[in-house]
């Protein structure tokens, strides 16, 4: 490297980056363009938004995306990680034909929604009974809403950095459209501090929220000390411990509660479970789900039209029963956790302020060292650096989050993730000089 690009900022870097990406995606520029006239800011989903435009996508197969310039992408986003099942998976597919061809808006109880809910049932040990919503977001609010009436008490702890859907954002301690909960912030895998807030608060509180590995907040697994002090201090305050598995439903056999053991009272799921399809479910103690049976005298309404769109439904039994069974879910986790180790290497060898934090098929990369326990530790992290090695990945055909996450598919291979890590060596070699 000549003395000239050494002594190049990552300021200067990121200049010419983004240029890069722009003069080669006018397709792209001019769709987004377009988007402008009728939409803010060209959109209606913020977490997809990236500098200089954001990338527009015209077609997926498998595990390759490509764009409206016609550049192809392994996909490592995974949509959020609904995208569990690549973009064509010919079992889902067959499936959601399978319903198209019986009709759909039947406007009555049809014949997926039992079988859907004796799969999750079987499949998730915390969940007695279930309920189907249209996202994770949904999800949340229904949960929250039934630990309300449950325990007729009004308080919700949450944590700092948390995401629960688009109404329940808790990054820098709330935003304005939040649901207007009577909301108590909590410092995440802070076992001592927690467990004080829940004992003040005892009399009024009637759930905790949280996820056991913080999704959006940077992919960071909570300590099992301080999950076990969650159930133990709920437990003793008579307040309901409520997992939100969104993301984290993907674990092992039975999502991150059967894999770490853990007994919460309600559980809230999406994303793949819907087959990819729009879909929510929140579900857990018999006696607790029971408010919400029709013929109890005082039970509690649950509309929501397509909560049991036989599109989902179907889509969700195949996805549950023939593709993403016990055994591949396991596998899976095995091999997001191989990759996230040997990311780690490539960074610790190359001597580079950068990151690879999760667990499983989830992860996060970050612009420091590391290692991440909160979300504190992520102030440290340089938001450039993050950015410059999306610019760059995109260039290599390998398309993640602009924050860094990675949710990985099934219809990425081995060697695929092979291949991202050659490609990855390479951005680390090209761009030390600011990487270190």
């Amino acid at each position: 490297m000549d003395t000239a690009r050494r002594n190049r900022s990552i300021d200067d870097e990121l200049v010419e980056a983004r240029a890069r990406y722009a003069e080669r995606r006018p397709k792209s520029l001019a769709v987004h363009q377009r988007a402008c006239e009728v939409m803010p800011g060209g959109n209606t989903r913020t977490v997809l938004y990236h500098g200089p435009f954001p990338l527009r996508l015209a077609h997926g197969e498998g595990a390759v995306a490509t764009d409206a310039d016609g550049h192809r992408y392994v996909n490592l986003l995974g949509e959020y990680t609904a995208g569990l099942f690549g973009h064509s998976h010919p079992v889902i597919r067959a499936a959601i034909d399978a319903a198209l061809d019986g009709g759909v808006n039947l406007g009555g109880h049809n014949m997926f929604e039992a079988e859907l809910a004796r799969h999750v049932v079987a499949r998730f040990t915390a969940i007695e009974r279930v309920r189907f919503t249209n996202s994770g977001t949904e999800a949340n609010l229904m949960a929250i809403a039934t630990a309300r009436a449950f325990t007729k008490r009004s308080k919700v702890l949450v944590f700092r950095g948390g995401y629960h859907g688009g109404l329940l954002y808790f990054g820098g301690g709330g935003i304005p459209i939040n649901a207007p909960y009577d909301s108590i912030v909590a410092p995440y895998n802070d076992t001592e501090a927690t467990a004080r807030l829940i004992r003040e608060n005892a009399s009024d509180l009637a759930c905790v929220l949280t996820e056991a590995m913080m999704g959006s907040g940077g992919c960071i697994p909570a300590r099992p000390a301080f999950l076990a002090m969650l159930r133990e201090e709920t437990h003793a305050a008579g307040a309901l411990l409520i997992l939100d598995e969104v993301m984290t439903s993907r674990f092992g056999r039975s999502g991150a509660h059967g894999l770490l053991g853990l007994e919460p009272d309600l559980v809230t799921l999406g994303k793949w479970i819907g087959g990819g399809m729009s879909f929510g479910a929140f579900g857990g103690r018999a006696e607790i789900m029971a408010m919400y049976d029709p013929e109890r005298p005082g039970s509690l309404p649950h509309a929501g039209t397509f909560n049991n769109n036989v599109l989902s439904m179907s889509a969700g039994i195949a996805a549950l029963t023939q593709v993403f069974t016990p055994e591949i879910a396991e596998a899976l986790h095995a091999r997001g956790e191989r990759l996230r180790e040997r990311l780690n290497e490539v960074f610790r060898k190359a001597d580079v302020a950068l990151h690879a934090s999760g667990q499983g098929s989830l992860m996060n990369i970050h612009g420091f060292r590391g290692p991440v326990s909160t979300p504190d530790d992520l102030a440290g992290s340089d938001d450039r650096l993050k950015e410059l090695v999306f610019l760059d990945l995109l260039e290599r055909g390998f398309y993640l989050a602009r924050r860094g996450f990675i949710a990985l598919s099934l219809a990425v291979d081995d060697a695929a993730t092979e291949q991202f890590l050659t490609a990855f060596q390479d951005v680390v070699a090209e761009r030390r000089h600011v990487l270190a």
